[in-house]
């Protein structure tokens, strides 16, 4: 089991988590941001943290190596 950490109030909008891992991550039509799938929201909504299943690691470190702004952090 590995934890991802997205802090969604610093993310730009620009894809990169959702070309690595599509099945975790998808661009919300409302803000333009990304959203980390079946993320829970801690501190108000600034961060999100999912946990998953090591067959998801290495898309999700493309993710977090993949974003310009260095908000995607993976533990486990």
């Amino acid at each position: 089991m590995i934890r991802i950490f997205f802090q969604r109030n610093k993310c730009i909008g620009c894809n990169a988590c959702v070309e690595a891992a599509p099945f975790r991550w998808r661009v919300s039509h409302k803000d333009g941001r990304c959203t980390l799938v079946e993320g829970e929201s801690r501190r108000g909504g600034q961060l999100y943290i999912a946990r998953v299943g090591e067959d998801e690691r290495e898309a999700n470190e493309q993710a977090a190596r993949n974003c310009p702004a260095g908000i995607i952090r993976i533990e486990g």
